[in-house]
């Protein structure tokens, strides 16, 4: 294997447990980036020259010990980094020993700290793309749609944040920790909709986001097994995430997850899906991304029985609103309500929602236009029809509904 693949390989299987184990030891988020980062360019180097060590892993931890030493040394810093990292004993470490480097996965508790209540929450979902998956700023940026140097210097400031305000590098109490897991929880959840926002299920800035969303979501299930939403939110994932094939043609056309062919959702990925909402729910423990996960589960169904289970759906989504009132849980229970009980009282539920909080919410008025069409208002679902299209990112899904609205002049 080249030098490059086999930092490739390093990179994408080994950043966030070495970033983890560097910060858990120096407490300083940018300061172990840098020194990893200068490792893999070490590495190209000498893995070019002398070849690919045996564990390529262990060989840029102890590179990447070296450097943070090496800075210190230069900066005079305080000594708590040579302390934790026994520089004496590194000095005379030879090539050998880095076969022999074993270190604590210290992932989880970055998450933790990449969700700590003193960091902006805006934040928190980027920082853990960052250093947890090794995303630089410009792809992050260009996922949230924001400048590059805006991303960059938040990014920085929060970092600072960890550092500066001595964030502890641990698990919190048991008294704060289902705050700071739902923030966690949360973090993940929106890496992953960030991405199957586009038709296709990932994000063509980055098309490995929902695989690394999905990752996290195994991490936190890893460490946390008795905690029931991170079960919650893994089935959730998975559930959409069997359905990826499905979502478009074989000409790129958009295909809404009622009229997909069932035969195209991956199975293997249902039946964990399953597997992790059963186990989740033993725990007895209700929450929102169970529930969530519970809706996906119903509709999973219909590639065994055909059909929808709408009266099931809208009392699910009853129960997630209760407890988790957010406009897309409001907007879906409307359409779960107007399968189950009528066009005319699904219209009813959208129209009791807040006109200023649904302005620019394109799921709400492609459904407004939806019901509206069916129930025979054309021209009232015309403007719907428009308004949701000039709300559309997302080039097939346009196409889609702007095809629905030109059906009503038919």
């Amino acid at each position: 294997m080249d030098a490059r693949r086999a930092a490739e390989l390093a990179a994408r299987s080994a950043y966030g447990r070495l970033v983890a184990y560097l910060t858990a030891q120096t407490r300083d988020v940018m300061a172990a980036e840098d020194a990893l980062g200068d490792a893999f360019l070490v590495a190209l180097k000498t893995w070019s020259e002398s070849g690919v060590p045996k564990n390529p892993e262990a060989w840029l931890l102890v590179t990447a010990r070296h450097r943070l030493i090496d800075v210190v040394r230069r900066t005079k810093v305080q000594d708590q980094v040579l302390n934790a990292f026994k520089w004496n004993e590194l000095e005379s470490q030879t090539e050998p020993i880095f076969d022999a480097v074993n270190f604590p996965d210290e992932r989880l508790k970055l998450l933790f700290v990449c969700a700590h209540p003193a960091i902006n929450p805006a934040i928190h979902t980027p920082l853990m793309l960052q250093t947890v998956l090794g995303l630089n700023a410009a792809e992050i940026a260009s996922i949230f749609l924001v400048a590059p140097t805006t991303m960059s210097q938040r990014l920085v400031r929060a970092k600072a944040k960890i550092r500066d305000a001595g964030i502890a590098f641990e698990l919190p109490d048991a008294k704060d920790l289902p705050i700071r897991l739902a923030a966690v929880l949360e973090s993940i959840y929106a890496a992953y909709t960030t991405a199957w926002e586009t038709v296709d299920g990932s994000d063509s800035r980055h098309p490995g986001l929902t695989e690394e969303a999905i990752w996290l979501a195994r991490l936190c299930v890893e460490f946390m097994p008795q905690e029931p939403e991170a079960r919650g939110l893994l089935a959730l994932l998975l559930y959409c995430e069997s359905r990826h094939n499905a979502r478009r043609a074989a000409n790129g056309d958009y295909i809404p997850l009622l009229q997909q062919d069932t035969r195209l959702w991956l199975q293997p990925t249902i039946d964990e899906a399953e597997q992790e909402l059963t186990q989740a729910a033993t725990f007895n423990q209700l929450g929102r991304f169970q529930l969530e996960a519970a809706i996906q589960s119903v509709h999973a169904q219909r590639a065994i029985t055909g059909q929808v289970n709408w009266q099931v759906l809208a009392l699910l989504y009853e129960g997630l609103v209760q407890l988790s009132p957010t406009i897309g849980a409001l907007v879906s229970q409307a359409a779960a309500i107007a399968e189950a009980k009528g066009l005319n009282q699904g219209l009813v539920k959208l129209n009791a929602l807040s006109i200023e909080a649904v302005k620019n919410y394109q799921p709400y008025w492609a459904l407004k236009a939806h019901l509206l069409k069916h129930s025979g208002y054309h021209s009232e679902a015309q403007q719907a029809y428009l308004r949701a299209i000039a709300l559309t990112e997302d080039a097939a899904i346009r196409e889609f509904l702007l095809h629905q609205s030109l059906l009503l002049g038919e």
